[in-house]
């Protein structure tokens, strides 16, 4: 593995040149493709692409069906003000159908994973004549995975994963040797808006990450309601990330008398500086007495809302 470079060592401008030196030397004349998901690291690699390949770079976000509230339309709005034309492939039916009656969180990972590289990413391929993706895979995913903590979807060749055999194509990382704060500061160097390298971070396995036993539209909308609401009231809060979490076991309730037997999510909002620690964001009594208003009132079935005060570790930032 290449030698961790923090933050605070970053070269910026030293570092652009050299990576992207290394897309171009290896990709040649050919084509690369990859996978903008909006989040920091996708758009960072994206950039990073771009400006190594320009229109040899093909460019696509894959609509999973388990992104956030209009995430896909955002994100093509940004990157087309920045010159990067983005392709949006609707492979909602694929993903729902790979996670229908999953629960176990590795092989809802797995599930994610092998839809993702095998059958969507490798269809477009395939189509493309593309020989190279090109992904934001960072040094914290690797740790983890490699650590047995959780299989993050991009972790490969650390694994003994080859790609090329299993996918057919081959994997470029630029960024596995920056941790979150230095991939923030080279967003900022390559000319990315605020609102996009300092995005809070989101999951590979997006709002799958978030529910808590199987995964179905109707549970994802559940929880994408409330991180809507909980992104809106946090926004200004500067914590490093933080996420509504929807739980499996339903719980008592009470509405207009009646018992109402419903859902629970869980808060979780976290102070960190490159995710490797954490801790809980000590949020003011109000602001939780608001976000668990406006949770329960606005979306359908949820009755309790709760505020994880557990540290990372022994916790982790995302809940599976």
């Amino acid at each position: 593995m290449q030698q961790e470079i923090t933050a605070q060592e970053l070269d910026t401008e030293g570092f652009i040149h050299e990576k992207v030196r290394d897309i171009q030397t290896a990709v040649g004349t050919g084509l690369a493709i990859n996978a903008l998901s909006g989040g920091v690291d996708s758009s960072v690699v994206t950039m990073l692409g771009h400006r190594a390949l320009g229109e040899r770079l093909r460019t696509l976000f894959i609509d999973n069906g388990i992104m956030r509230a209009g995430e896909p339309e955002q994100v093509v709005g940004f990157f087309k003000d920045l010159g990067v034309k983005v392709e949006i492939i609707d492979a909602r039916r694929e993903f729902f159908a790979a996670l229908k009656g999953v629960a176990d969180p590795e092989q809802k990972r797995e599930a994610i994973t092998q839809t993702f590289y095998k059958d969507v990413f490798g269809r477009a391929v395939k189509e493309s004549g593309a020989k190279y993706l090109l992904q934001g895979t960072i040094l914290t995913d690797i740790d983890e995975t490699v650590a047995g903590i959780k299989r993050q979807h991009n972790v490969f060749e650390q694994l003994g994963i080859n790609p090329e055999n299993a996918f057919g194509y081959r994997i470029l990382e630029p960024l596995i040797q920056l941790r979150k704060d230095g991939v923030r500061k080279l967003g900022k160097a390559l000319g990315l808006p605020s609102e996009l390298f300092d995005r809070i971070p989101f999951p590979g396995p997006a709002l799958a990450a978030r529910v808590i036993g199987p995964v179905t539209p109707e549970r994802i909308e559940t929880v994408r309601k409330a991180t809507v609401i909980l992104e809106k009231i946090l926004k200004g809060a500067k914590a490093f990330q933080y996420m509504a979490i929807l739980h499996e076991d339903r719980v008592t309730g009470m509405r207009n008398g009646r018992r109402d037997f419903g859902q629970q999510i869980e808060v979780r909002c976290w102070d960190s500086v490159d995710a490797r620690t954490a801790t809980p964001t000590r949020l003011s009594f109000d602001i939780l007495e608001k976000i668990a208003g406006e949770i329960v009132d606005q979306v359908p079935g949820v009755v309790s809302v709760t505020y994880n005060i557990a540290c990372k570790p022994p916790s982790t930032i995302e809940a599976i």
